[in-house]
């Protein structure tokens, strides 16, 4: 299967550490090789890199690494393919405009029914059940909010249902973002760690690289990862329970959900 990841924070960050850890798991410490992409939010606006290529190995990978962005909602995602060839097409995470913000979604699993949801505005460019997937959740979306976005709440809930709908049809762990709020789904595997002050030191579990937060950071700091299995190797990840869904703003787990 693919393997996500996903941050949410109250402060522009960059991803380059948790990032590097996950890049390593793309064809070198394990063999999600069939591409990589990476979507960091400015505003409304998802900028986005994709690569079909295993990403430990891939230059725009490396690239990406060696030029930090920071931003306040990033999501990653490395394939190991079960529908769909090796392809740009096929690379998640996939992004489509929806109530005039970016949408980002990338998915871990197979949705062996896919093809049988139901779609609307939205269509695939690809071949997977994971794009398929998605413009389905975002058709529900806009279909039940005709007049526009709802409030948070609202809109947390109607996600947490969707997900949990198409969840029914296969293995359903997504991440989720619009620019504003980060929704995490766990069906079998995904965990989380909020780090906060006091910051210290993590270390990655894929790479000699260790990294001390504490003089980069300062005390009202909050940033959210969000993975399939833990990213580091000194530092305590909370595991998420099958059928929930987790959302993210500012840094904070705001609401978990059935889904």
């Amino acid at each position: 299967m693919c393997e996500l990841l996903g941050m949410e924070c109250n402060v522009p960050t960059d991803i380059v550490f948790s990032f590097t850890g996950l890049r390593r798991r793309g064809g070198g410490t394990a063999h999600h090789a069939d591409g990589w992409g990476l979507a960091l939010y400015e505003g409304k606006r998802a900028r986005t890199f994709l690569d079909p290529e295993p990403a430990a190995k891939s230059p725009l990978a490396a690239f990406v690494a060696a030029n930090p962005i920071k931003t306040l909602l990033a999501i990653g995602h490395i394939r190991k393919k079960t529908r769909g060839p090796t392809s740009l097409a096929n690379t998640h995470p996939f992004t489509r405009e929806l109530w005039g913000r970016d949408w980002v979604f990338a998915h871990n699993g197979t949705v062996r029914g896919a093809r049988s949801l139901a779609l609307g505005r939205y269509v695939p460019i690809g071949t997977t059940d994971s794009e398929h997937a998605f413009c389905h959740l975002l058709e529900g979306l806009r279909a039940s909010f005709p007049k526009g976005a709802p409030d948070a709440a609202t809109l947390s809930e109607a996600v947490a249902e969707l997900g949990g709908t198409i969840g029914k049809k296969g293995t359903f762990n997504f991440l989720l973002g619009d620019g504003q709020r980060l929704y995490a789904r766990c069906a079998t595997k995904l965990c989380h760690i909020i780090r906060r002050a006091p910051f210290g030191q993590a270390r990655l579990a894929d790479e000699d690289v260790t990294i001390d937060f504490a003089p980069v950071t300062t005390t009202r700091d909050r940033v959210a990862v969000v993975s399939t299995v833990p990213l580091t190797t000194n530092e305590t990840w909370q595991i998420g329970e099958p059928n929930t869904m987790w959302v993210f703003d500012r840094g904070r787990l705001a609401q978990t959900h059935a889904s």
